[in-house]
């Protein structure tokens, strides 16, 4: 059986001298792929080559059977060319339009007569639930509403790639749940590949299929929400799903961080290996545990912060690590910034796996 062949499969290298992305991506058919980093690790950078705005300094892109970049060849389609749709952070939305005439220019940009261009705009206005706003200038939308018609305007093309650059950025708590939902749904019916590029995990995990983490303009970690949370692979990644993950040489149950701290694990593994386990599973202790089971070090308190209905506290000492713990265990030990205290976790708590 052949694989079916990706809609997007692109090899990025843009050299800004400084910095230099190389990157591969490929999307499918009504597949979304969350491009997902840190400031500054190229995903924009890689959202402005797939779209036109930047040509590629190597690699190659193509979409939907057509070769849109190829340094080696001079080949270079500019981005009114593009079968590429793009909703960009701030939306840029004509001001001087009203909503149906900024949905309507794509249409009209490809050659579609004005008053079916209008149609075809008001139609997509009706999809995104803004019918009754068609006539309504940019300034006169809330942020949510200004993204939807954004969003329509992006589609009214029926690109083959739709390109998002951190679409709910600019939205306040309330107007990004609501926001998020919508788009789930129209990304859903959107037959083409998707593309978002987006710095907070939760967007990526509730609209993408696919995410690729990308840091220092490389991609360092691949896979669905579950394959990335699960194994982290880097310090990003897993401040990003909220784990302690530590690189060391495994023997048997027992894992060697730094030449000198030893974490004991339940699986037992030979060679580089990681260890990750969840702020929770952290306990601390005024004195040594006396269990004996587990892994037990003395640290010092260095922040102490609310989370969610816990305490959340970083301790410094032969490891860096988070601990969540219960108001309650934090007034008994009363804990404040230089406290020294104890912490442990049990090995059922830990998951280790290889590095490689």
């Amino acid at each position: 059986m052949t694989a079916t062949r990706p809609l997007l499969e692109a090899h990025l290298v843009v050299d800004r001298g400084v910095f230099r992305l190389d990157l591969a991506v490929s999307a499918a058919a009504g597949e979304v792929v969350a491009l997902l980093g840190p400031n500054g690790a190229g995903k924009t950078t890689a959202l402005r080559a797939l779209a036109g705005l930047l040509p590629l300094d190597g690699g190659h892109i193509d979409l939907a059977g057509e070769r849109l970049d190829d340094p080696a060849t001079r080949r270079f389609l500019p981005a009114e060319r593009r079968p590429t749709g793009v909703v960009f952070q701030d939306y840029l939305l004509f001001p001087h339009l009203t909503a149906v005439e900024n949905v309507a220019f794509g249409p009209r940009c490809r050659g579609v007569r004005r008053r079916e261009a209008r149609e075809q705009a008001t139609a997509w206005l009706r999809r995104v639930g803004l019918a009754e706003h068609a006539h309504r200038r940019p300034g006169e939308l809330s942020g949510g509403q200004a993204q939807r018609v954004a969003l329509a305007r992006a589609l009214a093309v029926r690109p083959a790639l739709l390109l998002l650059d951190e679409p709910l950025a600019a939205l306040d708590a309330r107007g990004r749940l609501d926001t998020r939902a919508e788009l789930h749904r129209h990304l859903a019916d959107h037959a083409g590949a998707t593309l978002l590029v987006t710095h907070d995990p939760l967007d990526a995990m509730v609209l993408a299929d696919r995410l690729i983490i990308v840091e220092d303009g490389r991609v360092v970690q691949e896979g669905d929400a579950t394959a990335v949370t699960a194994r982290p692979r880097t310090e990003y990644v897993a401040r990003l799903v909220g784990l302690n993950l530590y690189r060391g040489r495994g023997a048997g149950t027992t894992v060697t961080v730094d030449d000198s701290f030893t974490l004991t694990v339940t699986e037992p593994l030979h060679g580089d290996v990681f260890v990750a386990f969840p702020p929770a599973a952290v306990a601390l202790h005024a004195e040594p545990a006396r269990d004996g089971a587990g892994t037990c070090w003395r640290g010092t308190v260095s922040g102490v912060e609310r989370h969610g209905d816990n305490v959340r506290v970083r301790l410094t000492g032969p490891v860096t690590a988070l601990a969540d713990v219960t108001p309650a265990t934090a007034a008994e030990l009363r804990l404040h910034p230089g406290l020294p205290l104890w912490a442990s976790v049990a090995p059922a708590q830990t998951r280790a796996y290889p590095a490689a």
